[in-house]
C-alpha cells in the first residue's frame, strides 16, 4: 500500500524530541486537558464501558466502528483517545489492555500530534467534501502503527449525503481502521450507521464521582479545598467531570491560589458569588413563607433580595433547584439519596423538616409555576413579577389565598 510522505516523519521526529516544550504545554493546561485520563485505570465512572472495552482488546477481538453516545463532558472524545492509545501502544503485550505511555506511539497520541489518529470535528467539517477527503485518506495504510484510528466528534451534525458516504466507508473499511464515533444526540443519527457500530450509552456521572476527582485533582495541585466547598462544584456541574473541572479551574484562580495556596483560604461565600448563586438561606425561608401561606412575606423577601443585588433569574434557578430537591426527597426520603449527600449537615436537617410540609402534588405545582416565571421574567418590564405572580397562583391553586 502507498504510504504518506515522509516529511511527515521528520516533523513528527522534531515534536518528540522537544519534550521539554510539552513540559512546559502541560503545566499551563486546564485542567480537565491535564488530568485527562491516561489509562483505562484512571477513568471515572462508565465502568461498564471500561470493561467490556478492556476485556476487547486483551482478547484482540476489535470492532471497526464504535459509537460513544452519552451527555457533554462524560468522557466520550477520552475515552476515544484511550483506546486509540492502547491499539496502538509499541509496549503493549497480549493479552493485556493498559497503554505503557512511554512508547513513541502513546507520547505522539498524548501530545495531539500522531500521524495515525485522525480526528474530525463534524460541527464545523459536516460536508460531503470532508467525508470524501477521509474516504481517500483511508486507502493509505498507517505511517507508523497498527491502526490508522478515525475519530468523529459530534457525529449527528453530519449531513444527510455525509452520513450516506460515510455508511459506504464503515461497510467495508480495510483491516487496519477503525472508526469511533462520538454524539451528544443518538437519536439523530441515522439507524443504518448505528447499526454498523458496537453502541456504548455513556451516562451522567454521579456526585460522589465528580467529588472524588476533585479531590484528586486539589491534592496534586497541592491545594487544600473544603469538602462542603467540592460538593457546590459537583452539585453545579450537572453530570459532566469536565464541567466539574472547568469550575474547579476557575475557583483556583479566583481565590490566587496557585504558587502560594498555604497563604490563601477559598471562601464559599466568595465561591457562590463567582458562580452566581443564589444562598441556600435565602431560597429556604423563601420556601418557608410559601409553606406557612405568609404570600406578602415571600414577595417582601424576593423585592429584597433583588434590591440587595440577587439577580431574578437567578433566583428562579436557584428555587427550581431547590424544589427539584424536595421532590426527590419527598420521593425518596432515604439518608443515602444522592441529594442529601450534596448538602451540608445543616442544610439536610432542613430540608428533610421542609418537605414534610408539603405533598408530592404541591411540590409538582410550585415547580411548574417556578420554570414557567423563570423563562417569563427575562420579557417581563418589572422582573421580579413573573415570581410574584407564582407566589400567588401557586396558594390560588392549593386553596390558600391570602
Amino acid at each position: 500500500m502507498e504510504r504518506s510522505p515522509g516529511i511527515l516523519l521528520v516533523i513528527n521526529s522534531w515534536f518528540s524530541k522537544n519534550s521539554r516544550l510539552f513540559d512546559f504545554m502541560e503545566n499551563s493546561l486546564v485542567l480537565y486537558r491535564k488530568y485527562r485520563p491516561q489509562r483505562f485505570s484512571e477513568f471515572v465512572g462508565q465502568e461498564h464501558i471500561v470493561k467490556t472495552l478492556t476485556n476487547e482488546i486483551a482478547a484482540g477481538r476489535i470492532a471497526h466502528a464504535y459509537i460513544f453516545a452519552g451527555p457533554r463532558g462524560s468522557g466520550k472524545t477520552t475515552m476515544a483517545r484511550l483506546l486509540a492509545k492502547s491499539l496502538n501502544c509499541q509496549n503493549r503485550k497480549e493479552g493485556e489492555f493498559e497503554p505503557c505511555n512511554k512508547c513513541s506511539s502513546c507520547q505522539e497520541i498524548s501530545q495531539g500530534n500522531s500521524l495515525d489518529l485522525i480526528e474530525i470535528d463534524a460541527a464545523s467539517h459536516r460536508g460531503i467534501d470532508e467525508i470524501r477527503e477521509l474516504k481517500d485518506g483511508i486507502k493509505f495504510s498507517p505511517v507508523k502503527e497498527k491502526y490508522k484510528v478515525f475519530i468523529i466528534d459530534e457525529a449527528h451534525q453530519l449531513t444527510k449525503e455525509a452520513a450516506n458516504a460515510l455508511l459506504k466507508t464503515l461497510e467495508e473499511p480495510p483491516p487496519y481502521a477503525v472508526f469511533i464515533l462520538a454524539t451528544t444526540e443518538i437519536h439523530k443519527m441515522i439507524p443504518t450507521i448505528i447499526s454498523r457500530c458496537q453502541r456504548f450509552d455513556f451516562r451522567k456521572l454521579s456526585l460522589s464521582e465528580i467529588i472524588k476527582k476533585l479531590e484528586f485533582i486539589s491534592k496534586k495541585e497541592g491545594i487544600q479545598v473544603d469538602e462542603a466547598l467540592l460538593k457546590i462544584i459537583a452539585l453545579n456541574s450537572d453530570g459532566s467531570i469536565r464541567d466539574a473541572e472547568t469550575i474547579l479551574d476557575q475557583v483556583f484562580s479566583f481565590g490566587r491560589f496557585l504558587g502560594k495556596p498555604e497563604n490563601k483560604k477559598i471562601e464559599i461565600g466568595d465561591v457562590k458569588k463567582m458562580l452566581g448563586l443564589t444562598e441556600f438561606s435565602l431560597i429556604s425561608e423563601f420556601v418557608d413563607f410559601i409553606s406557612k401561606k405568609e404570600a406578602p412575606k415571600a414577595i417582601e423577601l424576593l423585592n429584597k433580595a433583588i434590591e440587595r443585588g440577587t439577580d431574578p433569574q437567578d433566583f428562579a434557578k436557584a428555587l427550581v433547584r431547590y424544589l427539584r430537591q424536595l421532590l426527590i426527597l419527598k420521593i425518596k426520603p432515604d439518608i443515602d439519596n444522592e441529594i442529601i449527600i450534596g448538602l451540608a449537615r445543616e442544610e439536610q436537617k432542613k430540608s428533610l423538616e421542609q418537605v414534610k410540609t408539603f405533598t408530592i402534588k404541591e411540590i409538582q405545582k410550585a415547580l411548574v409555576l417556578f420554570l414557567e416565571a423563570g423563562n417569563k421574567i427575562k420579557y417581563s418590564s418589572i422582573p421580579q413579577l413573573p415570581l410574584e405572580l407564582a407566589v400567588v397562583d401557586f396558594l390560588e391553586i392549593n386553596g390558600k389565598d391570602n
